[in-house]
């Protein structure tokens, strides 16, 4: 319970960037020469769902092929509940999720909404903030020659 903790302990559940503003200096962020040489939310997770296998397999090699992602993992048998034109709905989908370069998650959301069949198709992106610093320059490598690029064709 937040609430018994002494002060100083919940100091430390506040994120450090909330910290950081609130003391008016602006949040540190290792160098690429200190450390691991990570970034952090240089790399994002992005997400997207899709109505069956079939489409995400298809979307998450395409991609990859196309250096927009460097991984794609397919979660099947995801449901979701949501509302749609003033209806609860509820399906079974796929969730795919991405990992990609920050700079790329424009791309990638415009090349996912081209080829997807959903309306309003999902595609939402979290910055890594911190993992295995060998796996996150992998994901930057493998992605690099398309953040060299000005555009990206679907």
């Amino acid at each position: 319970m937040p609430a018994l903790l002494p002060v100083a302990s919940r100091l430390l559940l506040v994120p450090r960037t909330l910290l950081s503003m609130a003391s008016g200096s602006p949040p540190t962020q290792p160098s690429p020469a200190s450390g691991s040489g990570y970034v952090p939310g240089s790399v994002s997770a992005a997400f997207v769902t899709c109505p069956n296998e079939k489409v995400a397999k298809e979307i998450a090699r395409a991609v990859v092929e196309k250096r927009l992602a460097a991984c794609v993992n397919l979660i099947p048998q995801i449901t979701s509940i949501y509302e749609w034109k003033g209806k609860i709905e509820e399906d079974s989908e796929v969730l795919m999720m991405i990992k990609t370069q920050s700079s790329l998650v424009p791309a990638l959301t415009d090349f996912v909404r081209s080829v997807h069949p959903y309306e309003v198709a999902e595609v939402i992106a979290l910055p890594v903030e911190q993992g295995n610093s060998p796996y996150l320059h992998w994901v930057r490598q493998v992605t690099e020659s398309v953040s060299d690029s000005s555009t990206v064709l679907p």
